[in-house]
């Protein structure tokens, strides 16, 4: 246990209540003509000074009497006996913030990464906090890099660069197990970035790549697969209808020629086979006279 230097914390009621004694006694002095009244007040002034504490609305702080444990004190000013008792260190109980990082640690395939993760972690027992665990902060620090490296051994790269979400959930779960004895929850984890060594985020980039790429003529192969059934399916039905196929020859002809300026290169075998001649006729007269 630390146990905190007193001048440090001495709190300005207790400054206050010293000058108090001290001016009180100087004026006994002077009516009295006597130093008693003096050495009294200077007496009365430190005990008050050292003996009124005060801890901020967030704050506990455990007395010590004799080197034993007689019980926690704050929020608010409190006393003590100086000499006899001790105070611990003063602990927090506002939620705080911790940042971890993982250096060049090894994935379940074998990839170093560096993660940072972020920890959000309060005090709810004070007392187990400061009568269990020596340095509760660096205890926290310590117990989530280690959780933070046996987690990335659990894992492949891709689950913890898709998976953050999940990843923290277990780091959290896991911390707040270890810590709950010591008087600490940790509310939750997040992973803030997970590094890989350039060489393979570039491999990476390119399988990514490759990937779209092979994706792409898939997606082109099947739209292939399809159309081709569909002209083999119009196929069928013109064999058996001569007139449908007749009516799509002319739309198609249509569609060509409606343009001013278009040019259509007609096969004669086709001209003399669905009796497009007149319609060509027709179609050209009535480009010329628009």
């Amino acid at each position: 246990m630390n146990v905190m230097n007193l001048p440090a914390r001495v709190s300005g009621i207790g400054v206050v209540l010293c000058l108090a004694c001290v001016v009180a006694g100087i004026a006994g002095s002077s009516l009295l003509g006597k130093p008693a009244p003096l050495v009294a007040g200077v007496l009365a002034g430190l005990y008050l000074m050292f003996a009124i504490r005060v801890a901020d609305q967030w704050e506990k702080v455990a007395v010590l009497r004799l080197g034993r444990y007689i019980g926690l004190r704050g929020p608010g000013w409190f006393h003590i006996i100086p000499v006899v008792d001790t105070l611990s260190r003063f602990v927090d109980q506002r939620v705080r913030v911790a940042s971890v990082t993982a250096e060049s640690t090894l994935t379940r395939d074998t990839v170093p990464v560096n993660v940072n993760a972020i920890i959000f972690w309060m005090v709810w027992d004070p007392e187990k906090c400061i009568l269990e665990v020596q340095n509760f902060e660096d205890a926290i620090s310590l117990a989530a890099q280690t959780a933070l490296r046996e987690s990335i051994g659990r894992h492949e790269l891709s689950q913890m660069v898709a998976e953050r979400e999940m990843l923290g959930h277990e780091l959290q779960r896991i911390l707040d197990a270890k810590t709950n004895s010591w008087g600490i929850t940790v509310q939750s984890v997040e992973i803030r970035d997970v590094q890989i060594p350039a060489g393979l985020e570039d491999a990476m980039s390119r399988q990514a790549q490759a990937e779209r790429e092979r994706q792409a003529r898939i997606i082109l192969g099947t739209a292939e697969t399809e159309i081709s059934e569909k002209f083999s399916q119009a196929a069928l039905t013109y064999q058996d209808n001569p007139v449908a196929l007749h009516l799509r020859a002319m739309n198609m002809l249509y569609e060509a020629i409606k343009e001013k300026g278009s040019m259509v290169i007609v096969p004669s075998s086709a001209v003399e086979t669905m009796g497009l001649g007149g319609l060509l006729g027709t179609a050209s007269v009535g480009a010329k006279t628009s």
